[in-house]
């Protein structure tokens, strides 16, 4: 697989004020002396990733949670110097932050902003209260108010709001109520999920003992077609199976994940994929400090990933954006034809009517994007 050097990097910050009850990911509800103490170990981690590989100016940064707004400004400022310190920006480089409503302010902002960050996500998920506490959501739809005021006036112009439906108790009646107060704000943005109940969750426990009641499957159907339609009505371009951007705000960084291009990871539990290999960093937050003061990096898995899985890969992403994989980028991508790997799983699909052949390249039909789970299946060997 031909790789250019890297130029994107993702770097992860576990902190939590609590955890919500669907979420999986690797956060932590912690003090500010450990935050301090994990700021020492990443600073070590970056040092050691930036002299790791072969690397670009970065065009784009992702910092991710857990809530990197769980920083107070001076952990902030910290933050951004380390980033500044072992690597180069290339000149109009995308720098993101994962933010949850109610952890912004207006200095923390400014500090931000002032090195370099210009895109802001925050964590909405819906605009109803209930559904928030159901979710075990710290914030009500007012802090999502004022949290957008704080960062507009902090002159962000780049805010994606997360959202999320086929929540327990949730109607199509109410998603729309959510929709309408979202669009009244107008971010340039939008990821929307469905709730994937994950193993490991207090959502499992309960969805097991029957105790976590969801929308049935038509009416989580019915709920996506609304979403895209609402999105699509307000001129938004659905340019990926669950995001939509107003023009010029794509996710440059999340595009990049969707090519599957290389990118670096820093970050207790971060997963970084460059030169064909994936690594995945130490997710215990202890562990992962001890491991960097003891000057390693905080690896605790890698794998090389075999020619045929990156093809598998590479279509699987691929088919997630709207425009589909192009026969040139895959060729060029894996020096092969994809109807050469792939020709059989491509026709079946094709007749099927869930993909769209066209002399261009491949891409999921109206019909695939509500069946995408199956035909990204039918990839895999």
């Amino acid at each position: 697989m031909k790789q250019n050097p890297v130029s994107s990097l993702y770097i992860h910050i576990p902190f939590c004020a609590s955890k919500c009850y669907y979420c999986d990911f690797n956060s932590y509800v912690s003090t500010s002396d450990v935050m301090d103490r994990y700021l020492d170990g990443l600073e070590r981690e970056l040092a050691a990733v930036a002299a790791a590989y072969e690397r670009a100016p970065l065009e784009t940064v992702f910092f991710g949670g857990g809530t990197p707004t769980m920083f107070d400004a001076r952990q902030s400022e910290r933050m951004m110097q380390m980033l500044h310190r072992h690597f180069s920006l290339a000149a109009g480089a995308e720098v993101s932050v994962e933010a949850n409503p109610g952890t912004v302010d207006p200095e923390k902002l400014r500090v931000l902003k002032e090195y370099g960050v210009n895109r802001l996500s925050f964590g909405v998920q819906s605009f109803d209260n209930d559904l928030l506490v159901k979710l075990g959501r710290l914030h009500d739809r007012e802090q999502v108010y004022r949290s957008w005021e704080v960062a507009r006036a902090a002159g962000f112009t780049s805010i994606n709001l997360d959202l999320m439906f086929g929540l327990p108790g949730q109607t199509v009646e109410t998603l729309q109520q959510t929709l309408r107060a979202l669009l009244d704000l107008g971010p340039e943005h939008v990821s929307a999920y469905s709730l994937k109940v994950e193993e490991g969750t207090p959502f499992y426990t309960w969805y097991n003992r029957g105790q976590l009641v969801l929308p049935p499957e038509e009416a989580e159907v019915e709920m996506y077609k609304l979403v895209i339609a609402s999105f699509q009505a307000a001129g938004y371009d659905m340019y990926e199976i669950s995001n939509y951007a107003k023009p010029g705000h794509r996710s440059r960084h999340n595009q990049v994940y969707w090519r599957n291009e290389p990118y670096m990871a820093a970050g207790s539990g971060a997963h970084g994929y460059v030169n064909g290999v994936r690594y995945i960093n130490q997710k215990n937050v202890p562990l992962y400090i001890e491991t960097t003061t003891a000057g390693e990096r905080p690896v605790v898995e890698t794998e090389a990933i075999e020619v045929r899985m990156q093809m598998e890969d590479t279509m699987i992403l691929g088919l997630r954006l709207i425009d589909g994989l192009t026969f040139d980028r895959f060729a060029e991508k894996h020096d092969a034809n994809m109807f050469d790997v792939f020709g059989t799983t491509i026709g079946r699909f094709q007749q099927l009517g869930l993909l769209h052949v066209d002399e261009r390249g491949v891409r999921l039909t109206e019909q695939g994007i509500f069946l995408a789970n199956e035909v990204f299946a039918g990839f895999l060997e």
